[in-house]
């Protein structure tokens, strides 16, 4: 009877340690899970980023330059730091001989504030502005020689936005008056993005003549659009500068960042009220919203969540805090460094200078050679000591059994 009670309790001990295992399978089995998939929860938004393209160039498409460095500026202003962003941009005309004002962008008739001036980093430049470029920028298919800084680094946790301007048709983007970029270009292009896990949600914007054919190909998920005109449509300018003599600022992106300019870094604006502003009217023309594709309304999605920084922390519970080691704890689970020896005199003497070293600052005494045990390893062990003892418990009961059932005969 005595051995039967002890193979009962074995075996409920063994029980529960087995459950402990499953436990700690199905949360790993969990962690798995979210690593590998493609979730896009308003929890894993961590980072944004900011692509910006000016894909023309030449002197009288100055607005178009202009429109891409003051969104830079904005969206520096509201906290996205220069690695997180990155700009193309022909980068020609701010020393253009036609420039009045050398080595200045403006965008606005009263030159309040340089574009350009110090403090901007342009990732693509001149002829580097390619459709290509954008296309491998997009997809990070780059050669081995592109650095980092000029490679988009986001990932699932990322919300990414694009900004394109400059002449365009139906379905098709002018780059540099020499190429053109599709719809079907970008879309497929952002279907890899997509499947490559490189962005949580997208908000694509562009001002062009016929804008919003621009993004009637997209076909993955997570994705907000808007563009400055409809088909059939062309996309104006806002006004002129005469001393500079050409216009600076294309209408629909001026309301845009006029727009931006009220907000702020805390700022709780919606999408929804950022489209609220568009009147077709001042724009002169009708400005397009697609929303279709995106699992979140544009009245739950912020503004900042797309043109500001975003600073996220996760809080551990108190369980997983580590307690501050003590003394009596250091010294049960780590191994002290052996003290210094040196050699001295002609007899070549062993002798102990820790405390020299100590004086002179030059000895660590808190250096230890053995980690902290890991809590995995010491539960697989628990687990395998009740497995044995669950073990040798079974082989004690079977063969009592025999004997008991002997005395009874």
């Amino acid at each position: 009877m005595i051995l039967r009670y002890i193979y009962l309790i074995l075996a409920t001990l063994l029980a529960i340690s087995s459950c402990l295992a499953s436990n700690s399978n199905i949360q790993l089995d969990s962690q798995l899970s979210e690593l590998f998939s493609n979730s896009t929860s308003t929890g894993r938004h961590t980072n944004n980023w900011a692509v910006l393209v000016c894909s023309s160039r030449y002197w009288f498409n100055y607005r178009h330059m202009a429109n891409t460095l003051a969104m830079y500026r904005t969206l520096k202003r509201l906290g996205l730091p220069d690695s997180n962003i990155i700009l193309m941009l022909s980068d020609d005309v701010a020393c253009n001989p036609r420039n009045a004002f050398p080595a200045t962008v403006y965008a606005n008739k009263g030159r309040q504030m340089d574009l350009y001036g110090e403090g901007i980093e342009v990732d693509y430049r001149g002829y580097e502005v390619t459709v290509e470029s954008f296309l491998r920028l997009l997809t990070g298919k780059h050669d081995p020689s592109i650095p980092r800084s000029k490679r988009l680094l986001s990932d699932a946790s990322s919300n990414v936005f694009i900004y394109m301007t400059g002449h365009g048709g139906n379905e098709f983007l002018k780059f540099q008056d020499n190429e053109e970029v599709s719809a079907y270009d970008v879309a497929d292009a952002v279907e890899q993005m997509w499947e490559k896990r490189r962005y949580n949600k997208l908000l694509f914007t562009i001002d062009t003549c016929q804008a919003n054919t621009m993004y009637s190909k997209f076909y993955s998920p997570e994705i907000t659009s808007t563009g400055s005109s409809s088909l059939g449509e062309n996309s104006y300018s806002h006004h002129n500068d005469m001393d500079i003599g050409v216009a600076v600022i294309d209408s629909f992106t001026h309301y845009i960042l006029q727009y931006l300019e009220t907000l702020g870094k805390t700022s709780t604006a919606t999408l929804k009220d950022f489209f609220g502003i568009y009147d077709p009217v001042k724009i002169q023309s009708h400005p397009g919203i697609s929303t279709s594709l995106s699992s979140v309304p544009p009245e739950e999605i912020l503004v900042t969540d797309f043109f500001g920084a975003v600073a996220r922390v996760e809080v551990s519970p108190k369980r997983a805090e580590l307690s501050p080691l003590s003394n009596e704890l250091r010294e049960s689970k780590w191994e002290v460094v052996a003290k210094p020896t040196r050699r001295i005199g002609r007899k070549n003497e062993d002798v102990d200078f820790e405390e020299e070293l100590t004086e002179k600052g030059q000895l660590d005494t808190n250096k230890w050679q053995k980690p902290l045990k890991d809590g995995k390893s010491e539960l697989k062990k628990v687990i395998g000591s009740l497995v044995g003892i669950g073990a040798i418990g079974g082989l004690l009961y079977a063969g009592g059994a025999p004997r008991d059932k002997s005395k009874r005969a």
